[in-house]
């Protein structure tokens, strides 16, 4: 059985196939279950997301972020943890690559130089996860780097500012700590005293120096 307390924001969660009917009941209107019940037939994820106040406690909280082309809709699951047959972290940008458009490829290769085993989240990863039309013109390259010091974050952040500046594509990082809360890259750039940082339980402020504490 999925270990809950275990799951991290944008982890992935793959559901038995008999589970998906009980879990869209009430979601969709009629014309999209044929697509939603063949996103369930063709194995492919939920993503973990933030417990709310409504959720019941022995539930697993996923959501599934539906393509432009199915409305672009965000699905909120309430999924038992016996349905659950694996999870897995979102993917690596590097297996991601073949999904993204090809201008984009000069700046994901020169963030793989540096950052090999960064992994991406958002559009990019959700094209290269079902082989749907999630991205656009205006869509952002989502990254997750694992960040130990600041030390590492200071050169992570450097070598984004450095890509970001010829991109043809936004660049939104988050830097994870090794505890698994987030900071995004311009935050900590930023240099303020107290940067907000998120977690699968919500956001707070703390302060700058406590963050890799």
């Amino acid at each position: 059985m999925v270990d809950v307390a275990a799951l991290r924001r944008h982890d992935l969660a793959y559901v038995r196939s008999e589970a998906w009917p009980g879990l869209l009941h009430g979601q969709v209107e009629g014309e999209m279950e044929p697509d939603l019940m063949a996103w369930a037939a063709l194995g492919r994820p939920a993503i973990f997301r933030r417990r709310t106040c409504s959720d019941a406690a022995d539930i697993v909280p996923l959501g599934l972020p539906l393509p432009p082309g199915m409305g672009r809709k965000r699905l909120t699951l309430a999924c038992p943890p016996a349905a659950v047959i694996r999870t897995t972290p979102p993917p690596l940008l590097r297996d991601a690559l073949p999904a993204a458009p090809t201008q984009w490829h000069s700046a994901i290769g020169a963030l793989l130089e540096s950052a090999p085993s960064c992994r991406c989240f958002g559009s990019l990863a959700w094209q290269y996860l079902t082989g749907l039309s999630y991205l656009t013109d205006l869509s952002d390259l989502d990254l997750l780097v694992e960040c130990r010091s600041d030390a590492d974050a200071m050169q992570i952040t450097a070598l984004l500012t450095d890509i970001a500046k010829c991109a043809p594509m936004r660049i939104d990082a988050e830097l994870i700590t090794p505890s698994g809360t987030a900071v995004q890259w311009r935050e900590w750039l930023s240099g303020n005293p107290e940067i907000l940082i998120k977690s699968h339980t919500g956001s707070t402020l703390i302060a700058r120096e406590a963050l890799f504490a």
